[in-house]
């Protein structure tokens, strides 16, 4: 047995000097309290010493591109294997990305459809075909007399490079002039080309204006272009009074019927981030926003085979409000007519990833029978690859997914999934991978799934430490580690530790006393029941998936809503009831799905949608800002003795203001220093060593404390320090209920969970006075929660319920789930086989429905 990772003293962020020995080869799970410390011994500690590692080990060359990573404040860590970080950030995706891009699928997908695919004429659908070189001169012949045509040979299309033996072979040919990126030149006066960018250069072989007598000069003229360009020639044409344009023949590729030409099929003819293979009206996104810039638009609608099985709204909105529109030209599908009119057995490569990914799998394997032998051997490899990648994805349970979803759109969860499935396909050994919550958004049913996933990525050899508050998890691993026992300063301790029994066991463990069963989660009350006329009605929702659905929500409820990953809950809340209802109190939002009708929603005055979005995106929005909570803290100040001596307002107790903050970092606490061709290195201020004001506003003390020590005390600290001053104090309480005791106030916002900040938006939501007809919209609030926190936000929502207001809750959690007083589960599975109500009434009702996957586990949960 391999010898363990052994951590010794480790002090990063609230850690004790903690000692703790992780098993090699083996599954360990670390958990605790929100803010406990799980994450500084993870990632701050594990995975980045074992980065700082690897760096060590390149050469100095090498180092002199990569940002240095300081060492942990650890004592001792031996035994480290080489360590990868899947996580729930995003990172660089963007609405570029998509799931077939990110898993590799689509490079796959181009692939074959630039070597076996079977190319259409955008204008009337026939099949493409080779066309000859008298029949490209007579197609240049038949443009009115006095038409000006400029013929050229392609010799370089969209490569980068100077290109200099392609100039000295048109020379050779007895040509005087190019055609460069669009301009013509003598070839004595081509510029020089810069090498790191795409070019495309034509020669010009001759000029001719048609007219009586000229044919025999076209016919060598034009023979000569296709000659040197090896099959091709382009022209520029210029009909009398007529407006100019380019057309590209070639003897590969042409029309029968109408005789255009078409260019010779490349992987990136398929590629919608590349401009040979983008819609020219989209730039390769599917969609249109207001901002886009209007373009030509591009080939005519025709019967050319298009994206299929697209149930899309005519236009959404994103996080700017700003509409968005299907582009109408390639109808979603992101690439030029030319690319979506080639099909493989009758299907284009956009239609391809608009299906669920089994039906993709199903597709792929079934082309075999309609190709030719050739094609046969050639699509072979492609085949296995595209299937085993799909099935590494069902593995963990994203296959309900299409693989033309965009990246940005993914939860956290999803897209970590994805990753682990790219891992596990990666073949990678002795190696310690990282893991944060992987649980988050899948159903209890696709648990089994996930740690069998886990569990290969272990038997091949590798080290699997995961960050996690899920039971089913926690009681799959090898070794279980506790820590805690609260959270900020009241955690960073080693509780218990060993396999998952052992925890269970230990009476001093938090953990351990849920995992025994000694402390459940629950509401000590009476289940409310639906009062007869408050009911939310949406009708006939069929966004996505979701088939003709008739939501019925009764009001002044906690109502939970269930169903397997997939399975239509976020399209039939988030997408239509959110801004359906949202349009009919006035307020603005995104345009809904599509849907029939909304009733009783005059019943409700407020609607409040509380997700996982960050409070604010850059370093100056924390906490104290986002809840309201600084302003009055600044008045607090402005009132004392020495701020009205020095005429100082509560605005100069803002690092916003310039006559009260730091006049060198501006108020950010660090100053940013440009390194050209590295990542920019933020350092801690010189002037006001971090505390962002400059110093005379620091001169002012409330109770000893300047503002810059207020902002850097805990949440906890805060409600006890200012508990005389009740404003104050009721905003930090509502803080203190979620569970976010342990954060400071002046924590940058870029640094806070997507749960933290749901939890802050749900807090400062609290402390605002209640109508008692508010409809509130959470998406899976038990992200990042531990039992103990779940317990503290269900008695916090519970609250909310018991002034009147209507609680949503789109969620996974068990426990939550049996708490609340009225369940709507969809299903019965993801994508196509979902988006229907299977069931809906009490947690014990659901739990009694055989059909549901929910129920079957609520069952067990209530015994």
């Amino acid at each position: 047995m391999s010898p363990p990772i052994r951590i010794r003293g480790a002090r990063v962020h609230n850690l004790k000097n903690l000692n703790v020995d992780i098993p090699r080869d083996a599954l360990t799970v670390i958990t605790g309290v929100s803010g406990s410390g799980k994450s500084s011994l993870a990632f701050d500690t594990l995975f980045a010493e074992g980065q700082r590692q690897y760096i060590d080990t390149l050469s100095t060359y090498a180092r002199q591109y990569l940002d240095a990573i300081p060492r942990p404040d650890v004592d001792l860590i031996d035994g480290l294997a080489p360590t990868l970080s899947i996580d729930q950030k995003s990172g660089t995706q963007s609405a570029r990305s998509t799931v077939a891009t990110v898993t590799e699928i689509y490079d796959y997908l181009r692939l074959l459809y630039a070597r076996i695919g079977t190319p259409h004429c955008t204008h009337c659908g026939s099949t493409i075909s080779t066309q000859t070189p008298d029949a490209i001169i007579q197609t240049l012949a038949s443009y009115p007399p006095r038409t000006k045509l400029t013929l050229m040979s392609p010799m370089v299309r969209g490569r980068k490079g100077a290109h200099s033996d392609v100039f000295e072979k048109i020379a050779s040919q007895g040509l005087v002039r190019a055609r460069v990126d669009g301009e013509v030149y003598l070839l004595e006066e081509v510029p020089p080309l810069a090498v790191r960018k795409n070019h495309t250069i034509e020669a010009v072989v001759d000029r001719i204006v048609l007219k009586e007598g000229i044919e025999p000069r076209l016919d060598e003229s034009t023979r000569l272009a296709i000659r040197l360009s090896d099959g091709m020639c382009s022209a520029l044409i210029e009909p009398p009074g007529g407006d100019a344009e380019q057309k590209l023949f070639s003897t590969a590729m042409a029309c029968i019927e109408c005789g255009t030409s078409f260019e010779e099929l490349e992987p990136r003819t398929f590629s919608f981030n590349s401009p040979y293979g983008a819609c020219q009206t989209c730039d390769g996104l599917g969609v249109i926003s207001d901002s886009t810039r209007s373009r030509s638009k591009g080939a005519k609608k025709s019967g050319r085979p298009t994206a299929k099985s697209r149930k899309l709204p005519k236009a959404t909105a994103n996080d700017d409000a700003q509409t968005v529109r299907i582009c109408s030209d390639c109808e979603g599908g992101r690439l030029r007519p030319e690319a979506l009119a080639v099909t493989i057995a009758g299907e284009s490569i956009a239609a391809v990833v608009a299906i669920p990914m089994v039906e993709t799998k199903n597709w792929i394997a079934g082309i075999t029978d309609s190709l030719s032998e050739i094609n046969r051997r050639v699509a072979a490899p492609i085949q296995d690859e595209v299937i085993r990648r799909i099935d590494f994805l069902r593995r963990v349970g994203v296959d309900y997914l299409t693989l033309d979803r965009s990246a940005d759109t993914l939860s956290g969860g999803e897209l970590q999934r994805i990753r682990l499935a790219t891992c596990i396909g990666s073949g990678l050994v002795s190696v310690c991978y990282v893991l944060d919550e992987p649980s988050i958004g899948l159903h209890p049913a696709d648990h089994d799934r996930l740690l069998g996933a886990i569990g290969e990525l272990k038997s091949q050899g590798n080290t699997i430490v995961i960050v996690e508050h899920d039971e089913d998890t926690m009681r799959a691993a090898d070794h279980l580690i506790d820590i805690g026992p609260g959270a900020g300063v009241h955690g960073g301790h080693m509780v218990s530790q060993g396999t998952p029994d052992e925890v269970a066991a230990d009476q001093s463990s938090p953990t351990g006393r849920f995992l025994s069963g000694e402390h459940l989660i629950g509401l000590e009350r009476q289940r409310r029941v639906p009062r007869r006329n408050d009911w939310l009605t949406l009708h006939g929702a069929q966004l996505h998936n979701l088939q003709n659905v008739t939501l019925k929500l009764p009001l002044g409820l906690l109502v939970g809503i269930s169903g397997v990953s997939g399975s239509g809950k976020s399209s039939l809340i988030v997408d239509t009831l959110y801004p359906a209802v949202a349009a009919q109190l006035g307020l603005v939002a995104k345009e809904p799905g599509p849907y029939k009708r909304l009733t009783g929603a005059d019943k409700l005055d407020k609607l409040i949608a509380i997700d996982q979005s960050p409070i604010g995106r850059t370093t100056r929005s924390c906490p104290a800002t986002y809840a309201g909570v600084l302003d009055p803290i600044r008045n607090v100040f402005a009132t004392t003795r020495a701020a009205k001596t020095l005429g100082f307002s509560a605005s100069r107790f803002s690092f916003n203001s310039p006559a009260g903050r730091c006049d060198v970092c501006k108020g950010n606490g660090f100053e940013r220093i440009e390194m050209n061709f590295l990542s920019d290195l933020l350092i801690e201020c010189s002037r006001c060593g971090g505390k962002r004001f400059n110093r005379q506003t620091l001169q002012v003390r409330f109770k000893g404390a300047t503002i810059a020590d207020v902002l850097d005390m805990t949440i906890e600290a805060a409600m006890e320090f200012f508990e005389n001053v009740p404003k104050v104090h009721t905003l930090l309480s509502s803080l203190f209920d979620v569970g976010l005791g342990y954060v400071t106030l002046g924590q940058s916002s870029t640094t806070l969970s997507g749960g933290e900040a749901q939890r802050i938006k749900l807090a400062t939501e609290l402390a605002r006075p209640g109508t008692g007809q508010t409809l509130y919209l959470l998406d899976e609030p038990t992200t990042g929660l531990h039992f103990s926190d779940v317990q503290r936000l269900l008695v916090v929502l519970d609250r909310l319920v018991e002034q009147g207001n209507t609680v949503l809750v789109i969620e996974h959690h068990t426990d939550l789930l049996a708490a609340c007083d009225w369940l709507i589960d969809l299903g019965p599975k993801g994508g196509t086989e979902g988006g229907r109500i299977i069931t809906q009434g009490s947690p014990e009702t659901v739990a009694e429905c055989d059909a549901s996957l929910t129920g079957q586990f609520l069952r067990r949960q209530l015994g």
